[in-house]
């Protein structure tokens, strides 16, 4: 079956992609490795903000308390803050401000999360937790001016809803939410005190939590507690299986992600926080750091939908993370290992990198989108560009086929007003799917070494670019007949460019070897 596509935009492609992307703790944005990431995902995707934990922690050393020579008191040392933020800002993003976690000489406990132990129990002292966050934001306003960190969202804590980001802060689900609750009211008066206009949110609760949202809508209304945006998480596998340096986990279908993000305004229809603006700072297929399905072309099948689709339902979706510097769980063991990111160590592109970089190349206007397609224009060139992908669900549905096509029928308009229409468009196809595109495979099929030699990396780079082909199509009637195929677990990108032929016609590629002229006259060839 055919689906043609309309001539005229039926919406406006939504950003909301691309407005944030994670990273592993704050510290780790000081590293080589991270920073080249960090350059090559700005030039190729372009992310406005990136969000993690550990701003914070006592490895980014802002908190400092001290009691020497009768002298007692806190300083606030920021020495690594403004190296992060700087490189941030000179490579084009902007910080997401996660408050958390705790200083261990402002912590009501001991307890830890994650192999770099974050400290989540909450302050012993309000007061002095509301004192950092002012010195922090007053140090930043300082250093980057006042508009410009009016940008920046604030959010506070993260995962509150969990036992292993919120300890300490009573046993019963109440309990807890009041605990969080009164860190928020702390958190917004301090951070409004600095400025009003500055933007603060909550609660980045994680998947399941959807019992929190109508105590938390209260409050902030009973009080009168500013929140200016919503966040929360979303991730769509069960419980994990480990196995020796990794887990395995059932999927649901990537609906159920649209649908996650959705749930919210449904359930604040009617509160105070109805039709704030709604982040999901976190996403992605699996919530384990070492959970295989992250570095394959499955993985980026399975996006597809949500990447072109969330925007309807969210402000921004934020996946977790852009590369695998990440220490959650551990230095990883193995270059491919599970990771959330969307590269590898040294800068590997995994499918789904490609699906965001295919996505940085769409148009801004929608003619048309289905379950496996979505087919933009560039309003300024006339560029046309299909991105299309083959469904697939979860672990009860079947297997994806071995090859999946698509069949579109697409207009093709003048390069510019009053131009003759065009014989010809130039089609650009980039391709990724199970064999072609794909490192993790190659890797594989290399034995998986651990540590790849400086050759092996080499073959891991050439591997991981998509595949791509080009050629003339014809414009018949103003449009052009694409029919694609798919490999398994295929994305694919389609770019067409309406030709003018600037062919003089002396030419005739017949002569370059030496042959007798093919025709009188020459064109596209």
């Amino acid at each position: 079956m055919t689906t043609v596509v309309p001539t005229e935009p039926i919406s406006t492609l939504s950003d909301a992609w691309r407005t944030c992307v994670g990273t592993g703790r704050f510290n780790l944005a000081l590293r080589q490795d991270y920073q080249d990431s960090l350059a090559l995902v700005q030039r190729e995707i372009g992310f406005r903000y990136v969000r993690g934990h550990g701003l914070l922690s006592d490895d980014v050393g802002v908190h400092r308390p001290y009691d020497a020579a009768g002298h007692a008191g806190t300083r606030y040392a920021f020495t690594y803050v403004d190296q992060v933020v700087d490189a941030y800002l000179a490579l084009g993003i902007k910080p997401f401000l996660e408050l958390g976690f705790m200083p261990s000489g402002l912590a009501s406990g001991d307890a830890t999360v994650f192999w770099w132990r974050g400290n989540i129990t909450p302050p012993r002292e309000h007061r002095e937790w509301a004192a950092l966050v002012q010195a922090v934001l007053r140090h930043l306003i300082s250093r980057y001016g006042l508009e410009e960190v009016r940008t920046w969202p604030v959010e506070v804590w993260n995962e509150p809803n969990l036992d292993i980001f919120w300890l300490g802060a009573g046993s019963t689900t109440e309990e807890r939410q009041a605990a969080y609750f009164r860190l928020y009211e702390a958190t917004v008066a301090a951070v409004k005190d600095v400025d009003a206009e500055l933007q603060v949110g909550g609660p980045a609760i994680s998947p399941g939590a959807d019992d929190w949202w109508a105590p938390f809508a209260d409050f902030v209304a009973d009080r009168e507690v500013p929140c200016d945006f919503v966040s929360f998480h979303a991730y769509t596998t069960g419980p994990a299986q480990p196995v020796p340096f990794g887990v395995y986990q059932t999927l649901r279908r990537p609906e159920h992600l649209l649908e996650q993000f959705g749930r919210p305004a449904e359930l604040l229809a009617g509160t105070t926080l109805a039709g704030k603006p709604a982040h999901v700072t976190e996403f992605n297929s699996s919530y384990r750091p070492d959970n295989p399905v992250h570095d394959t072309a499955f993985n980026a099948a399975y996006l597809a939908p949500v990447l072109t689709g969330g925007g309807d339902l969210v402000d921004s979706f934020s996946y977790w993370t852009f590369c695998d510097v990440f220490e959650e769980d551990g230095i990883p063991t193995s270059i491919f290992h599970g990771g959330f990111g969307m590269l590898t160590h040294r800068q590997v592109k995994k499918p789904t990198y490609h699906l965001y970089a295919f996505m940085a190349r769409m148009g801004s206007d929608v003619l048309a989108r289905g379950e496996d397609h979505l087919v933009t224009r560039d309003a300024a060139s006339g560029r046309l560009t299909a991105l299309v992908w083959q469904p697939v669900g979860g672990t009860d549905d079947p297997a994806a086929a071995e090859s999946h096509t698509v069949h579109l029928s697409v207009p093709v308009a003048a390069v510019a007003p009053g131009a003759p229409a065009p014989a010809t468009a130039y089609a650009h196809r980039s391709d990724v799917d199970v064999d072609s595109g794909n490192a993790f495979t190659a890797w594989r099929h290399l034995g998986r070494p651990a540590s790849p030699t400086l050759r092996q990396l080499d073959l891991l780079h050439e591997a991981a670019e998509p595949v791509r082909s080009y050629r003339a199509l014809p414009v018949t009637d103003g449009r052009v007949d694409l029919i694609l195929t798919l490999g398994r677990h295929g994305v694919t990108l389609v770019e067409l460019d309406p030709v003018v032929d600037e062919t003089p016609a002396w030419l005739d590629d017949a002569r370059i070897v030496g042959q007798e002229p093919a025709r009188e006259s020459t064109g596209l060839r």
